[in-house]
């Protein structure tokens, strides 16, 4: 495959395609023009759907042992070539090279596990004999792949999110239709590079780029279309939701994530995971830390601690060894969070540090006596900002926990075992991480949420159980067997 530095090409059904239309890829650390990608067409799309539906029959016949190979090869095509793939995130996004580099090493687990769930995809025999009448009857249940599925993906994992949707499709033996964010399109399409290099058959795999406008309704709503897998913000999730029809969905759609710090935990443990879960990616990741419960006796102590490390971050150079901390995506984000602490601090709340914007830049944020209600304690930031506030015991950090239409993940520092169960009880999240902040993930685990965070659940094993159907089988033997 030859292509430019900046004119790419992309992977439609298996062939690598120009087109006279095209969007601009930026470097949101100074606005660069790094590369141009296609901007598929409404025709484009169409004819992604129908290629793949031939390639979900060629994916549902290649047999597990092919699937695994393919996948393992993968795995090493990206291992071999991590700096490359790590450069690519780190320019077209907002992460670091050292936070690209962890990127490019989950991607890879990612497409293993996905190889090894590949050969664990198995059904369970059914006692059918359990009713009377029924003592001739022997079965069992199996899963098939579910066909053909469009995976919608995000900016701020541009590699491992997109991998978290192909690797377990191809795993499972369905055809896949990926529509990267127009920001960061570049790492999806090495990723397709990859499946292409490792033998990848034609029509089973589709990176589309292009603008949602143009492209978006036509990949949701078709009828052809046997699932939706979608990572992004909760109003997209909900349009999607109600055009898409009769067909499977999985969605990933934020949160707003707390983290309770009782009096017994260890704070300095505690300090050191929140201010990396706050601001990791420029606090543009979905499990983010926003919002701190601190039990009052320990409360001056542990805001004291987490200012002073905030303080010392280092924002900066994205390829810089050196840098904790990038810019937001682009100017206009930072502009909205900007105006965002700015409206809570005409609320009353107060700045402990940060609050300044450079551009798409914006410095490690704290703030505290933040209303409850108020819109940046309420909604998703998806920003480099946490909220702290101090709480009487477990009771009241529960229920404000609790207290947003979100629930993805949730933290808990504390040694005592009776209140970790408590919160494991009682908090209405997906993922609770005891003496752990709210960021904690590795790919096999089951990953999603509740309330207004999402449908279903992601982590390989579970998105091969989300990406196939069940089929029972019967079988009546004759009286004389």
């Amino acid at each position: 495959m030859e292509q430019t530095m900046l004119k790419r090409k992309m992977y439609l059904a298996g062939e690598w395609v120009f087109r006279d239309k095209t969007i601009d890829v930026e470097n949101p650390q100074n606005g660069e023009i790094i590369a141009q990608v296609p901007a598929a067409s409404r025709e484009d799309a169409i004819f992604a759907i129908k290629e793949g539906i031939k390639g979900a029959e060629i994916a549902r016949n290649m047999p597990t042992y092919e699937r695994i190979s393919i996948l393992n090869k993968v795995a090493n095509w990206i291992d071999d070539r991590q700096s490359i793939f790590a450069k690519t995130i780190a320019t077209e996004g907002s992460k670091t090279i050292r936070e690209a580099k962890k990127e490019v090493l989950r991607c890879i687990q990612t497409i293993r596990i996905s190889a090894e769930e590949a050969r664990r995809l198995h059904g369970e025999t059914i006692l059918f004999d359990q009713l009377a009448g029924n003592e001739n009857r022997v079965g069992y249940y199996q899963r098939f792949p579910i066909g053909l599925i469009v995976a919608i993906t995000p900016f701020n994992d541009p590699l491992n999110l997109v991998a978290h949707k192909i690797g377990p499709a191809i795993a499972a033996g369905n055809s896949i239709i990926v529509k990267p964010s127009t920001l960061t399109p570049l790492s999806a399409l090495l990723l397709a590079e990859a499946f292409h290099e490792a033998g990848l058959p034609k029509k089973v795999l589709t990176v589309i780029t292009g603008h949602s406008s143009d492209i978006g309704d036509e990949l949701v709503t078709h009828p052809a279309v046997r699932m939706i897998s979608f990572t992004g913000g909760y109003e997209a999730g909900k349009s999607i939701s109600s055009k898409a029809g009769i067909k499977k969905l999985s969605m990933e759609l934020g949160s707003n994530s707390p983290c309770i710090v009782l009096r017994d935990a260890d704070i300095p443990d505690a300090v050191e995971s929140i201010v990396s879960g706050a601001f990791w990616a420029a606090g543009q990741n979905c499990l983010g830390v926003q919002r701190v419960y601190i039990e009052e006796e320990i409360y001056s102590t542990v805001e004291r601690l987490l200012v002073d490390r905030t303080k010392q971050m280092r924002v900066g150079d994205k390829l810089n060894e050196m840098t904790d901390m990038g810019p937001l995506i682009t100017e206009k984000e930072a502009i909205r969070i900007e105006k965002l602490v700015q409206q809570s601090l005409r609320e009353g709340a107060k700045l402990l540090c940060g609050g300044r914007r450079n551009g798409a830049y914006y410095e490690p944020t704290i703030l505290t006596n933040v209303h409850p209600e108020s819109k940046i304690a309420k909604e998703e930031i998806f920003g480099p900002v946490v909220i702290l506030d101090s709480i009487r015991d477990l009771n009241e950090a529960i229920q404000k926990s609790n207290n947003v239409m979100y629930g993805l993940q949730a933290g808990i520092f504390t040694k005592n075992l009776d209140f970790a169960f408590r919160a494991i009880k009682e908090m209405e999240f997906g993922g609770i991480m005891v003496n752990d902040s709210s960021d904690f993930r590795i790919d096999s685990m089951p990953f999603g949420g509740m309330k207004q965070s999402g449908i279903g659940r992601e982590g390989v094993a579970f998105a091969i159980q989300e990406m196939t159907e069940q089929k029972v089988v019967c079988f009546k033997i004759g009286s004389n067997f």
